[in-house]
């Protein structure tokens, strides 16, 4: 117990101490960078030759350029496209730009009647002489058939489904 109480009290001194010895190396550092000793008589030489120096450094420094004495730099939206350049302000549009197949047909219905009266009209000769003894009904089940397969059929073709951008 009484050991204790002594181990105790010299834990506590050496702590005071340890922080003795922190604040005066703190005191000297403080003080330190205060402390300068008095200069001498300047001369005026001294102080001319000390202020032509300042006035070189001055100037050797590369002055910060201020956002008055800045080139502006040109609007990249207000720049006029060159001649064959494209532009596109979407993602569709930059894909558009930049895919070098065909654009998707989006209605190919629309297209359907016309594009089957000419398949009929070149293909309705070929099938009557094929097969001469048909009736004209028969004739034309049998193009309908073919045109539903047939490569000019713009169902056939490559579309873009209705709601596609």
């Amino acid at each position: 117990c009484l050991m204790t109480i002594r181990l105790k009290r010299l834990e506590a001194l050496e702590r005071k101490r340890e922080n003795q010895r922190l604040f005066e190396e703190e005191v000297v550092k403080i003080k330190g960078k205060q402390t300068k000793e008095a200069p001498g008589k300047v001369t005026r030489a001294q102080i001319e030759e000390n202020l032509q120096s300042e006035q070189n450094v001055k100037e050797t420094k590369v002055k910060e350029k201020s956002h008055l004495e800045m080139p502006l730099e040109e609007n990249v939206n207000q720049i006029v496209p060159e001649e064959g350049t494209m532009e596109a302000r979407t993602i569709e549009d930059a894909i558009a730009v930049l895919s070098t197949k065909e654009d998707l047909d989006r209605h190919p219905e629309r297209r359907m009647k016309a594009a089957y009266a000419a398949f009929e009209e070149a293909n309705m000769a070929r099938l009557k002489m094929e097969n001469p003894n048909m009736r004209l009904s028969q004739l034309k089940q049998q193009l309908k058939k073919e045109w539903t397969k047939s490569p000019e059929n713009p169902l056939n073709q490559l579309v873009a489904t209705y709601n596609s951008k």
